[in-house]
This record gives C-alpha cells, structure tokens and sequence, in this order.
C-alpha cells in the first residue's frame, strides 16, 4: 500500500527519490495495510442497493480486471481519506482476543524467544539469534533518520557494526548488555514525547530475553509513530497532487467500467426535476434563492450541482444507492446528516423555550448557553438504532421546564406558570414529528444558511445566520464549513463529469 502511495504521489510529482521520512513510511505502512482498508471500508457504509440503470450494456470482466479495479479503488480511497481527514492515523494492528492469527503468533513468537534463551544460557552463550536481532534494530533506527541525522547515523553504524560484534562474540568479549543500553538510549532520542515512558521503562528490564522483547514491542509503536509524522509531513504534498490523482483513477475505473456514473446521472436528473417543478420550495432550499421565495429556479449547472449535494444531507443511505463520485464520502455525509437533524431539534427545542420563557430569561445568554448544552448531552445519542426521539423529547421538556423555573427563581421573577409548562412540554413534545412547523421551519432556515454558503463560492466569511438560530451559531458555522470544504473538494475532482452530463440534461429540458 505505501508502495502505491509513493509512487503514485511522490514520484508524478517529479521527485527522484523519496526522503528518509517517506522510506519510514514505506515500511510502517506495509504492516498496517489490513488495517487500514478494513478502516476504509468500515467507514463507507453498504446501503443496500437498488437496480442499477441501464445505461450502458453490460460485458463480461475477468477476474485479473477485478482485482487490478479494487486496487485502484482501494489506492484512491487511501490517498483521499489522508487528504480529506485531517485526523487520518495509522494504528498499531491488534488481532482478535483468541483468533487463530493471535495464537499463532504467540506461539510462533514464544519458540524464538525460547530459542534465543537456550542460546544465551549456554556456555559460553551463542550469539546467533542476539546479532540477527541487533541487525534488525540497527535497521529499524536507520529507518528513522531524516537526512540531516548525519551524526546519529554515524553513531548508530558504529556501535552496531555487526561484523564486529560477530568478532567479539566469537573472541568472548561481547558486552550485549552494552549494546542494549545504546539501543535504549538511540530510542530515546528519536521517540516521539509518547513514548518517552515506553522507552524508560526499558531501563529497569535486567534480563536480556525480555529486554529485547521489549524493545521490538516499542520499536513497533515507533514505526507507527513515524509513519504519522510521516504522513503529516507529506500530506501538503498530496493535496496539490491528489484531485489530478483521484480524476485519473475514477477515468481508469470508468474506462473499465462504463457505467460507473450511473448513480450521478439519476442523482444529477433527480436534482434538476426537483428545481424544475420548484419541489425545493417545499423541503430544501437551492439554486435561484431561498426556500419558499417564489422565485422560479434558474436551472444552471451549479444551481443543480448545489441543490444536488444538499440533497445528499436527506439521503436515505439504507433504500438508495449513493452516487460513485462520492462513494468515498458517504460516511462523512451521514456524519453531517446526523449532526443537522441534531441541529434541528437543538434549535427547534431553543426556539420554543427562549420564545415562551419571559423576556429577561431570553435575554441571557448564559442560560441561553446551559440550556444548549443540557440538551446536547440528551441528544448525544441520536445516532444508536435504540433512540427514541420521542421518549428524549419527554425527558428534554421536563428538564426545560425545571431549569426554566429555577433561572426564574434566581431572577426574582413570578414562577412559571401550570399552562405555560404544559404548554411548552406540548410545543416541545410535538417536534418529534418531521412535519411540526416549527421544526419545519428551523431546518428551512438551517437549509437555507447553507445554500447560501455554498452559493458564495470560495469567500471565507461566512453568511448571516438565519433568525432564530442566534443560540446554535457556533454549531451551525462549524457544520457548514464541512460540509463546503468537502463539496468543493469534490467539484475540483469531479466537475468535468458533471458538467458533461448536466450539458445533455440541460439540452433536453
């Protein structure tokens, strides 16, 4: 995988050869290359999927064409996730608690350690097993080094000169306690401040056997550490090389595979029928305006295109197949999905509570502030099949209503009254239902803060948040700005595909 990843970004990029940092890459990757397409995958989730359209005829693929199409798909899904995700880290590999891989390695592990205890038992001790090992740490430290590690390069090649502590061992004169208390101290050096205690706790391990143990088991985690940094340093790199990257394998896949952009082609003519018969007035705002302005949609390619990725945050990810050109994603819409509904409801409860509260409870913002948050907390779960909106919405209007009466008391203000509690614990109760007016209209007006960004294209300001929304602002700005980042990245990757298939709709309307 980090072969792929080398090659297919650093050298297009005219680079001769990859640095040490890259190097390190190269070979931490290739022991968490499992890992990381299970991760892959397990973060694009599998709708099912409906009848693919017929657009163009099918033909029969060999198994080779296959394979060599996951790869590629695999390779861009890999170079997209670390431009696209700033959190992107690879993971030490873990097996399964009593798997058959798991058992087999500790097994396979606990006879080379045995082996190696034999060794040095004996007398006088064989070395054998002790130099191998000692020429693999040696590699592993050089792997580490950036360029500029002239002197510890030097050190490291001179103390671990492996031709010598063979003459050494063969003469009797093999200090490998000495060779291990260099080793802790090299690791020390080139450790990331993690593993600072790792690698101290080294130093009280006595017994040669363990010792080594240990000292590959942090070895290990430094590896990982380094192939982090690594991929931190050249993620700048990938981000200028990866929307010609992504382009050309989603061409190479297409050229195998024709009718790979038939989910964007419904998608898109979905998008365009909506703005057409003016449906968005209804449910979400696009293109020519607001939502509910009257205005007839100007049908332009990025009027469709807008609307288009806005109703990817409606999406019905378990009924409806998701278009290929954001395939790789999907997770990371749900994710924005989940965070709107849960805005919605946040905003909704807010908006009928500051509304019914007096004007000296609405006016502070600290109470403001409290109730979000107590809301969020009880929202925080909205994500588990075993939500029950409904049942948290009861829980919410009896919280309100009791914070409502304490801010009041504190105030010196005439309690709540009996009907305005029930009242409001109705109001709340009711935005359960998608068609409750209220939140109807606070998720019009989220819509709408987010067409509107959209809208502006690459400006940084953001635009004036909508009445009523004042309390969940923040929240609101930080969502959108996903949601922008991750649509203009993929405009820049897929535009071309768009344009030409909006051009035909376009020209048949």
């Amino acid at each position: 995988m980090s072969e792929n990843l080398d090659k297919s970004h650093i050298n297009e990029a005219g680079e001769s050869k990859p640095s040490d940092s890259e190097q390190g890459l190269e070979g931490a990757l290739e022991c968490s290359d499992e890992a990381l397409q299970k991760k892959i995958k397990s973060d694009s989730p599998s709708p099912q999927r409906v009848a693919r359209p017929h657009s163009s005829p099918a033909r029969l693929v060999t198994v080779e064409e296959l394979l060599e199409t996951a790869k590629g798909v695999t390779n861009m899904a890999l170079a997209h996730e670390i431009v696209v995700n700033g959190d992107f880290r690879i993971k030490a590999v873990e097996l399964a608690e009593g798997s058959l891989e798991k058992r087999v390695k500790e097994i396979v592990h606990k006879a080379f350690w045995d082996c190696l205890s034999v060794q040095l038992s004996e007398d006088p001790p064989t070395y054998d097993h002790a130099i191998k090992l000692v020429g693999e740490i040696k590699e592993t430290l050089l792997s580490f080094l950036l360029p500029g590690h002239t002197r510890l390069r030097n050190q490291i090649t001179e103390v671990l000169d492996l031709e010598l502590i063979k003459q050494e061992a063969e003469n009797g004169a093999l200090d490998i306690s000495k060779l291990a208390e260099f080793i802790i101290g090299m690791m020390g050096t080139l450790c990331a401040p993690a593993r600072d205690e790792e690698v101290k706790k080294l130093k009280d391990i006595k017994e040669i056997v363990p010792l080594f143990r240990a000292i590959f088991s942090v070895l290990d985690l430094m590896k990982v550490d380094m192939a982090n940094f690594a991929i931190t340093s050249i993620r700048p790199h990938l981000m200028q090389q990866s929307v010609e990257y992504e382009r050309k394998k989603f061409q190479e896949v297409l050229e195998k595979h024709p009718n790979s952009l038939d989910f964007v082609t419904q998608w898109l003519e979905e998008a365009s029928n909506d703005l057409l018969t003016q449906k968005y007035k209804h449910a979400l705002p696009a293109g020519g305006g607001a939502a509910g302005s009257g205005d007839a949609p100007v049908l332009t390619p990025v009027s469709i295109q807008n609307y288009a990725y806005l109703k990817l945050l409606k999406w019905d990810h378990f009924q409806r197949p998701f278009p290929e050109t954001v395939l790789m994603d999907q997770s990371r819409f749900q994710e924005l999905q989940l965070q709107l509904e849960q805005l919605a409801i946040l905003g909704a409860v807010l908006l009928v509570t500051l509304s019914s509260a007096t004007p000296g409870i609405s006016g502070q913002a600290d109470f403001a502030e409290k109730l979000k948050m107590t809301v969020k907390i009880l929202l925080m779960d909205m994500h588990l099949p075993s939500f029950n909106l409904e049942d948290t919405l009861t829980s919410i209007g009896e919280k309100v209503c009791l914070e409502v009466s304490s801010c009041l008391s504190l105030c010196g203000s005439p309690p709540f009254s009996i009907n305005k509690e029930t009242a409001l614990k109705g109001q709340i109760q009711a935005l359960a239902s998608p068609d409750d007016p209220i939140r109807r209209i606070v998720e019009s007006r989220v819509f709408t803060f987010l067409e509107t960004y959209l809208a502006s294209g690459h400006q940084k300001l953001l635009p004036t948040v909508p009445g009523g929304l004042g309390p969940i602002q923040k929240e609101l700005e930080e969502v959108a700005v996903k949601f922008v980042r991750l649509v203009n990245y993929n405009k820049m990757v897929f535009c071309s595909y768009y344009d030409a298939i909006l051009s035909k709709l376009l020209l048949r309307s």
